[in-house]
């Protein structure tokens, strides 16, 4: 039996849901195909969108027309902006979603797509003649298309850990790991190897002694990630905060030969972000406790999610250390925490549309790139599935730059520098991070994605009112006139200092402490009202006018190193003037311009003027000259 579409979508975690979203959306016949089509966005670990870079990234995926955003919203219990004490570049959105309500949101914006069709089958092979063309399935049937992407998450030979001596092939719990389809990608000749993860163990609610934890409610604000549409979003729950302390560790130390990851049975190398108790216990012996955080896993069930306790100890010992925890000592486990081995591509093999070089025709994305997390996936899987469908339709690709957006910074580092352990994406990873913040997401990315088609009709017209509305704002604090009297009273609460002449809300605005919400309040039933994000737009854009200008200036400087373009095939090994190390990593990484040659490890600024005498001197060079060159 064959199945023809456009783009073929392999699996249907936050990646695959992204991916088979983004083709539909851009017109192309789509096909999305996983084992279990009722486990699609599934959050196999703890059931949060979001955090510091994380939730900037949830936000652009939705402002790139994503399901992420409109299904946190419909099922968010507990939100938090992280860092609000630090400046705005590095604030994080951050919700705990309904563990059960979030795929079923993901699934409804699934089904609301015509060009999309869902398909549950174990995919098994490759279809290729010259590039990829479809794939093969389990059940005998192939599924024929102009391009593949593939989002296999810890599926690929996966193998789950939970004690030393017991592990069994599986890509999380309670699903079987793909084997053929590993086996399949290996023998094309692309570079495998092997990374970790884990969770900690889940319990019942109704086992902790509250009094023992600290109450963590969430902001009251009306946030939400969704730049286009207004779900309703659910009550919010608290969390509730303990600590590990002495007990825990002496369990732990005990009993370190009988975990998978320091009994020997787990080679791949684990996150360094979100270490296990064990990592913890092992690589912090002078930290007296270490934060647990205990998080609800939906309004309809008693779980709690134990946020610091990932481990892949045998079970009666986890339950030993829960109980060793202040608030737990009555605690009954749910689910025992395992660890997770599976194989994942190094990225360098990959071009920035994530279409593998070797291969051309097939995508990667999410964690078989290497990286960690929903958010990291999902923008990944919405680049890749957004390349597969104009590469069908023979349109140009579509690649986020490091200024315009964490996907972009998080694309660039994988192809660029590639990954040694599982990546996670900080603010402190982006050079622009003034830019590339959480508030003005559908202003930077939202006209990009309606240029290419990424948006429908009702995103489109949702951008076009948010954009008026931050204009509209701008324009009435940059034009509106505020006398000293009427704004006496938002710089005093402020301290923001006395005015002595009017000045303009925007000249008022640059004031430290003083709040566009304030201003407006001191202006009366004069004022205008404005919704909350364009409103934090202005706001931001205004006290930070000074840096902000100067981040777009040095993004102007590396567009135009981007604009020296470097040959596919150059020839690094005869580029003698470059040092050797660079000579190496320049040619496994095959950067298409300088601003991208300049981000590897390894290659020096000299390196950087040689490259680019070598390149105007390879590019000068007669045709004979190249091709004896090439051919030696």
């Amino acid at each position: 039996m064959r199945l023809t579409y456009d783009v073929v979508v392999v699996g249907g975690g936050h990646a695959g849901s992204e991916a088979a979203a983004a083709a539909a959306r851009l017109g192309a016949r789509t096909v999305l195909i996983t084992p279990d089509l009722t486990r699609i966005a599934q959050m196999s670990c703890n059931p949060a969108i979001g955090g510091v870079a994380k939730g900037t990234v949830a936000r652009e995926v939705g402002a790139l027309g994503g399901v992420m955003a409109q299904a946190t919203d419909a099922s968010r219990i507990h939100f938090r902006m992280l860092n609000r004490s630090k400046g705005p570049a590095v604030w994080g959105p951050r919700a705990q979603c309904d563990r059960a309500l979030y795929p079923i949101g993901v699934r409804r914006l699934l089904d609301g797509l015509e060009d999309l069709d869902l398909f549950q089958e174990m995919v098994t092979g490759l279809h290729v003649d010259e590039r990829v063309r479809g794939v093969e399935t389990r059940g005998g049937i192939v599924f024929e298309g102009g391009a593949v992407v593939v989002t296999a998450g810890t599926f690929l030979r996966g193998r789950i850990h939970v004690g030393g001596s017991t592990a069994q092939g599986a890509g999380r719990a309670g699903e079987g790991p793909s084997i053929e389809l590993a086996r399949a990608l290996e023998a094309r000749g692309l570079e495998v190897s092997r990374f970790k993860t884990g969770t900690p163990p889940r319990i019942d609610g109704r086992s902790v002694d509250l009094s023992r934890c600290e109450r963590q409610d969430g902001d009251d604000e009306p946030f939400r990630f969704s730049s286009y549409a207004r779900e309703p979003i659910p009550k919010q729950l608290p969390c509730w905060i303990t600590w590990s302390g002495a007990g825990l560790r002496e369990i732990v130390t005990r009993n370190l030969q009988r975990s998978a990851l320091y009994g020997g049975e787990i080679g791949g190398r684990g996150p360094r972000y979100c270490p296990s108790i064990e990592d913890k216990v092992v690589r912090f012996p002078e930290a007296r406790r270490h934060q647990v955080f205990l998080e609800p896993e939906g309004l309809d069930t008693t779980e709690m999610y134990v946020n610091g306790l990932s481990t892949s100890l045998p079970p009666e010992v986890q339950l030993e250390f829960l109980r060793s925890v202040p608030g737990l000592e009555e605690a009954k486990m749910t689910k025992p925490g395992y660890a997770i081995e599976y194989d994942y591509f190094p990225p360098y093999q990959l071009h920035h549309t994530l279409e593998v070089r070797a291969l051309p025709g097939l995508y990667f994305a999410g964690q078989v790139n290497g990286t960690t997390g929903y958010e990291e996936a999902a923008g990944q899987g919405l680049v890749a599935g957004a390349n597969a469908a104009l590469a069908v339709q023979g349109r140009p690709p579509f690649v986020v730059e490091r200024d315009q957006g964490y996907i972009g910074v998080l694309i660039d580092d994988l192809v660029t520098k590639g990954v040694d352990e599982p990546y996670r994406l900080f603010t402190s990873r982006a050079e622009f991070r003034l830019l590339l913040r959480q508030d003005n997401a559908p202003s930077r990315l939202g006209t990009l994605a309606r240029s290419v088609g990424l948006l429908t009709s009702e995103q489109e017209v949702a951008l076009e009112d948010r954009l008026r509305e931050e204009a509209r704002a701008q324009v009435w604090f940059r034009e509106r006139v505020i006398s000293p009297a009427v704004a006496r009273a938002a710089l005093e609460e402020a301290d923001g200092g006395s005015v002595r002449q009017s000045k303009s809300a925007r000249e008022l605005l640059r004031r430290p402490g003083v709040s566009a919400a304030a201003l407006l309040e001191a202006v009366g039933d004069d004022a205008p009202a404005f919704e909350a994000d364009a409103l934090a737009t202005v706001e931001i854009d205004a006290k930070y006018e000074g840096y902000i200008r100067r981040e777009v200036d040095r993004a102007a400087k590396l567009r135009a190193q981007a604009e020296f373009s470097i040959p596919e095939d150059a020839p690094y090994a005869d580029f003698k003037t470059l040092s050797k190390e660079a000579r190496q990593k320049l040619a496994r990484v095959r950067p298409g311009n300088l601003a991208q040659a300049g981000r590897i490890p390894g290659v020096s600024p000299a390196d950087l003027q040689n490259l680019v005498m070598e390149v105007r001197r390879e590019k000068s060079a007669s045709p004979e000259q190249h091709s004896r060159r090439c051919s030696t």
